[in-house]
């Protein structure tokens, strides 16, 4: 913002006020405190956060100026942090997660609020690595007053015309998304629109702020049609379709919304966890419905579907998949040896799927220990039942020319090499 806004709002309060608290966290986020090892540096994140939430029990304004102080510290601390892996960067992003509405919720007048806001905005536009880029995803949020977000649009609408007049120089303009965002938080929607229609290129970073502001003012089918339209090469199709189907869920179209957009705004790094993520947001739907809705999404993976199917209860399910495609042979083990007693039927047949793709070589670093866990507890789970020697016989014929897991289990199920190469010939 300009220096004469800067100055209207100034007040030694907030400093004054975080510098009289001993926050354990300030001394530990020094300029450059941390080596390059990521996993002490998260640990401390975490503590730092921790603590703020605890302060906020008493004295949410307190809190809040905490909060603002860890985010001016946090990057500077980090700049020698090994940040290859990702951790670090997920664990600050968290944390701006947690701390956003901690200070957007704390009960201070405009004028405090002015103070956080420019320390704040000091702090992102000094961040080199970048850690606190996010942070300008939320100014609106954290401005909580229309017309303090509305000069933020102001002070920035400029510079971001101007950068975008600079087409293909590679020039970007670090208050983008803190315009942005100021403008759908002052309810300036209609001027939010027709400043997207200046950017130089179609860019989902950029448009979903022209579908909220169309959300927001009620236009649901317009809101998805732009997210449609907001597609590009670069662009994740997850998060175009989990914006367009929390419109749809928010207007009550839970059937559209799920027929077009669930599955793909939901997946995530599991099958499980995809499942997960469903399942809460239609309580309408059956969880054997979704999860068969899952597996034809996925033809020939069906048995990745497993875990999922194991947890929903639907136990005949999670048989039927365990048949149709590869299943971790681990997967499968552990779901033997955790039903083996309330329910040997299943784990019997867990257990043979197991052996079943361990003899066909799937598996991560298979060693003979994973033979045996596989064959143990299928046999313990067939001995509750009675039918020891049929599944014997059963694996016997299963695994006859596997080679690895037959020689493995040769002398328990009674064939020797003989037999399982004539059986492999």
């Amino acid at each position: 913002m300009s220096a004469d806004h800067r100055a209207s709002h100034r007040t030694p309060l907030s400093m004054a006020e975080s510098e009289k608290h001993n926050w354990q966290f300030a001394a530990r986020f020094r300029r450059n405190a941390f080596g390059w090892r990521s996993q002490p540096a998260i640990r401390r994140v975490r503590e730092a956060v921790a603590e703020i939430r605890k302060v906020r029990r008493r004295d949410p304004v307190l809190a809040a100026e905490g909060a603002v102080l860890f985010l001016e510290k946090v990057s500077p601390a980090l700049e020698h942090v090994d940040s290859s892996s990702g951790a670090i960067g997920a664990a600050v992003n968290r944390s701006i997660e947690d701390l956003v509405p901690l200070i957007a919720a704390a009960p201070a007048d405009i004028t405090r609020r002015s103070v956080w806001i420019e320390r704040l905005w000091e702090a992102y536009a000094a961040d080199a690595i970048p850690y606190i880029e996010t942070l300008g995803d939320f100014w609106g949020e954290l401005c909580m007053n229309h017309e303090l977000a509305s000069a933020w649009a102001d002070a920035l609408i400029d510079g971001l015309r101007r950068s975008w007049e600079h087409r293909g120089s590679g020039h970007y303009f670090q208050g983008t998304m803190v315009c942005l965002s100021s403008l759908l938080a002052a309810r300036r929607y209609q001027g939010l629109l027709e400043l997207l229609e200046e950017a130089p290129f179609v860019w989902w970073e950029y448009r979903r702020w022209g579908v909220k502001a169309l959300a927001a003012m009620g236009k649901a089918e317009e809101a998805i049609a732009y997210a449609e339209a907001s597609r590009g090469s670069n662009d994740n199709p997850a998060r175009i379709a989990r914006a367009c189907e929390e419109i749809l869920l928010s207007v009550g179209r839970s059937d559209e919304a799920y027929q077009r957009y669930a599955i793909t705004a939901s997946r995530s790094t599991s099958h499980l966890a995809t499942y997960r993520a469903i399942v809460p947001k239609y309580p309408a739907k059956a969880p054997e419905e979704i999860l068969r809705d899952l597996i034809r999404s996925t033809p020939g993976e069906e048995g990745r579907w497993f875990a999922a199917a194991k947890e929903a209860g639907l136990l005949e399910l999670a048989i039927e998949v365990a048949g149709l495609s590869p299943t971790d042979p681990r997967t499968l083990t552990r779901a033997a040896r955790d039903f083996r007693d309330k329910n040997p039927a299943f784990a019997i047949e867990a257990g043979l799927a197991a052996l079943r793709w361990l003899g066909e070589g799937y598996g991560y670093e298979i060693t003979g220990v994973d033979v045996w866990a596989a064959y143990s507890q299928t046999i313990e789970a067939a001995l509750r039942l009675g039918r020891r020697d049929e599944i014997r016989a059963r694996i016997r014929e299963m695994v006859l020319g596997s080679g690895f897991v037959a020689d493995m289990l040769a002398r328990e199920i009674g064939i020797d090499a003989r037999q399982g190469a004539a059986k492999k010939s």
